[in-house]
């Protein structure tokens, strides 16, 4: 890094020229070598200090209780989101990784690596980004404000329904051929469009999913079964669907905040993408627990998704200090997450008006057309007394 930092950025005149992936693969090529001491640290650091605080939590009560359940929450949503690396490091560049992941961090939660490993590529083709075909894009910019709460609120049932999924559904449908293709196509990955439809997987992806579902069905009927027996309190259960919920509250939020969502559908080019999504400048220290793991910087992501996410913080400051004032990069800047949120919110009610004043004008038009229809249709009092005579 050190080496490739003393070599400056020289943008031509065209914004593309200037992002070009290839040439900035060139420019960075020591920042996208993996370094598998930090993921493993980062792992182990990062559910560690969940796992070691859920059981503080649930072993104290009152305050000691609470403050140790707000730790756990924040380490084990850090934790979780590495499923975002696994879905990008080539096989092998981190040996065993995705396994440990799993047994320590996935499979606990219930959001095993297959729910997202496999998928998450279609979010950054060039023909899918932004489409049907893209299991993390909606239109979110046009949601009104009671969408964006209701979708906020829909996270707090999920940890029951990825039980329900990985104990339940994952053997039954093992059995049942039918039942296979809906809890695979729609029940079986992380997304924000409901309209995405995983393909049944195959080859090593079909060991993958085997795996997953196998560990998957273990570990809840070993949780359920130490609940009906006592040997596990009823507090841990309702603990660890707690810190489920503030993982997936917290990276929902973060989530809405990570694209403009204004593509209608169309194909976007790199630069395309680019503009649609958003890095964060943030707070020290504060935007690392709400966007862990190199996600505040989720434009660059997009630039150059090979990048590892300990990289991410180096190349963004390099590409700030040496880009031009009228770069595209510069467009994806925010200075909070907060204010992100409060950027779509205003977006949302904005757009919430503007269908609303667009109603009324139809609405209007359309009892202006009926009223003569209904003039005619009623008669007149006139009319009934001269029928009546």
């Amino acid at each position: 890094m050190q080496a490739a930092a003393r070599t400056p950025l020289r943008p031509a005149p065209g914004p593309g020229v200037a992002l070009s992936s290839a040439a900035l693969r060139r420019r960075f090529a020591d920042a996208f070598r993996p370094r598998p001491a930090v993921y493993w640290f980062d792992l182990l650091a990062s559910a560690g200090t969940g796992w070691g605080s859920f059981v503080v939590s649930c072993a104290t009560r009152g305050a000691v209780a609470a403050l140790a359940l707000v730790v756990s929450t924040l380490a084990l949503y850090r934790a979780a989101l590495l499923i975002h690396e696994l879905a990008h490091l080539r096989p092998g560049a981190v040996p065993g990784y995705e396994t440990a992941w799993n047994l320590i961090v996935g499979l606990p939660l219930m959001v095993p690596s297959a729910m997202y490993v496999g998928s998450h590529a279609d979010h950054h083709k060039r023909s899918t980004y932004g489409t049907a075909a893209d299991p993390e894009y909606e239109v979110i910019a046009q949601w009104s404000p009671l969408r964006l709460i209701a979708s906020t609120l829909l996270m707090l049932v999920l940890p029951a329904a990825l039980a329900f999924r990985w104990g339940v559904l994952g053997p039954l449908s093992r059995a049942i051929p039918q039942l296979r293709r809906p809890v695979v196509e729609a029940m079986s990955t992380l997304v924000i469009n409901p309209a995405y439809r995983r393909q049944l997987p195959d080859g090593r992806m079909a060991s993958r999913w085997a795996l997953c579902e196998l560990g998957g069905a273990l570990y809840f009927w070993a949780g359920a079964l130490a609940l009906a027996t006592g040997r596990a309190p009823m507090a841990w259960g309702v603990r660890w669907y707690a810190a489920g919920c503030g993982i997936l509250v917290l990276n929902h939020l973060r989530t809405l905040v990570a694209h403009r969502y204004e593509n209608l559908g169309a194909s976007l080019d790199g630069i395309g993408q680019l503009l649609d999504t958003i890095n964060v400048r943030g707070i020290p220290g504060l935007t690392a627990l709400a966007a862990p793991v190199g996600l505040r910087y989720h434009g660059l992501h997009h630039l150059l998704p090979a990048l590892p996410y300990h990289s991410l913080g180096a190349v963004h400051r390099a590409l700030l200090a040496e880009l031009p004032g009228h770069s595209p990069y510069r467009a994806t800047e925010e200075r909070t997450l907060a204010g992100a949120l409060r950027g779509l919110w205003l977006r949302a009610a904005r757009n919430a008006r503007a269908r609303s004043g667009l109603a009324r004008p139809l609405l209007s038009e359309a009892r202006a057309v009926a009223a003569p229809e209904r003039a005619r249709a009623i008669p007149r009092a006139s009319d009934a007394g001269a029928a009546s005579r």
